[in-house]
């Protein structure tokens, strides 16, 4: 099946993909670089959000703070 997966290309050519991508074998790829940057100015938290999010939404975390979400 072809996948068509967004990605970021930033100055050094680091390529960054806007999602997981899953494959079980190596697979060929195709590049196409478009003429507009991407439309998020802050890409690299974008990029980080689903990575982090993951250590955060945890109860441990919600307790660990909880006393900064009281309101008095």
């Amino acid at each position: 099946m072809i996948q068509t997966i967004e990605a970021v290309i930033d100055a050094t050519g680091t390529i960054r993909l806007l999602q997981p991508v899953q494959v079980t074998s190596p697979r060929r790829a195709f590049l196409t670089i478009l003429p507009e940057e991407p439309p998020h100015p802050n890409e690299t938290a974008l990029l980080s959000e689903a990575a982090l999010a993951t250590d955060w939404n945890r109860p441990e975390e919600d307790a660990a703070w909880a006393h900064l979400q009281s309101a008095k």
